[in-house]
């Protein structure tokens, strides 16, 4: 899949800002076009596709580019800080653990059906790494599970709220929400079924189905509703995923050495140099969360127990990019 014309041009001249939001704008603009459920898996593959080239492009002219990631994208966790200062009344978050851009669709679609007011729909960035516990520690938290039975410590940075973090199904959660006024309800859904659809085979697709079966079931809206009721509602995510099983496999000496880095894995903290390979294939990344060697664009390798499937904590659009929407009944 080629780039479009004038994302190539502001890829090539524009500042480390202007190519970011172009990427970004781009990446949404695919992402956000509806969906069917009957055809679902063959669009969503067709949609990685084409956010492939900016990974492609990313990986092999414009791997600088992912050093000011960091600051040049609106990272998720300064948004929804500064969102929560904001005098409203009542405000309530959704944080669904892995949600990515190809799941924005459904939301879409669904908030539209049932009269919900769409208020902000964009794109903002995971931390580096795009990670469930640095996402928390953004936010003031220990680590996810801290949320669970409003058990969070009064000096995280969305306060004051009631927690929550659970797997229980969303007919079991609106039973949880009660009159408190401001809520933060982490679900652990999609990234559970991520990792457990992530195994040798067709990983993607079965995550997409129950994606399907999850974003269009009345048990869910039904969920939101609760939740939205008298609330300003954000729903975004701590980070997105990589349908590795479809990337191609490294080159034998590359393979080696993001093996033996890696293993299974898309990053790991330290300094460990990034090798001699051009253009690389991994990039040291020093940030707010320290410094990591992470995996740089699509590709994947042999390791034990086979490669995952699905992933996350590299470098690649649909890794690192959160959908992010704001929405009132």
């Amino acid at each position: 899949m080629r780039l479009d014309s004038v994302l190539l041009q502001t890829m090539t001249e524009g500042t480390p800002e202007e190519v970011w939001l172009a990427i970004i704008d781009m990446a949404l603009k695919i992402a956000s076009e509806p969906l069917s459920p009957q055809n679902a898996v063959s669009q969503v593959a067709g949609r990685d596709n084409r956010i492939g080239a900016i990974d492609d492009f990313l990986a092999t002219s414009g791997w600088e580019l992912w050093r000011e990631f960091g600051t040049a994208v609106e990272r998720t966790s300064d948004r929804l800080i500064g969102w929560w200062k904001e005098p409203f009344s009542s405000k309530a978050v959704l944080i669904l653990d892995g949600l990515s851009l190809r799941e924005l669709p459904w939301l879409l679609q669904g908030a539209k059906a049932r009269g919900y007011t769409l208020l902000d729909v964009r794109a903002t960035a995971s931390e580096l790494p795009g990670d469930t516990n640095e996402f928390a520690h953004a936010l003031g938290f220990s680590g996810r599970s801290q949320l669970q039975n409003n058990g969070a410590p009064l000096t995280h940075k969305l306060m004051p709220c009631k927690t929550e973090t659970t797997d229980l199904p969303w007919k079991d959660c609106a039973a949880i929400i009660g009159s408190f006024a401001n809520w933060v309800f982490w679900h652990e859904w999609p990234d559970k079924k991520l990792h457990d659809a992530a195994g040798a085979g067709p990983g993607m697709a079965a995550l997409t189905v129950d994606v399907v079966a999850h974003l269009t079931s009345d048990d869910f809206w039904n969920f939101l509703q609760v939740l939205a009721t008298g609330r300003r509602l954000v729903i975004t995510s701590d980070h997105g995923y990589a349908a590795s099983g479809s990337f191609p496999d490294a080159e034998t000496s590359a393979a080696d050495f993001l093996k033996s880095n890696f293993a299974s894995g898309r990053g790991k903290p330290g300094t460990e140099p990034a090798g001699d390979f051009l253009p690389p294939v991994a990039m040291q990344i020093s940030g707010s969360h320290g410094d990591y060697l992470l995996a740089l664009g699509r590709r994947k390798w042999k390791s034990k127990g086979g490669y995952p499937t699905l992933t996350h904590g590299g470098l690649t659009v649909l890794e690192v990019l959160s959908p992010y929407i704001e929405l009132t009944r």
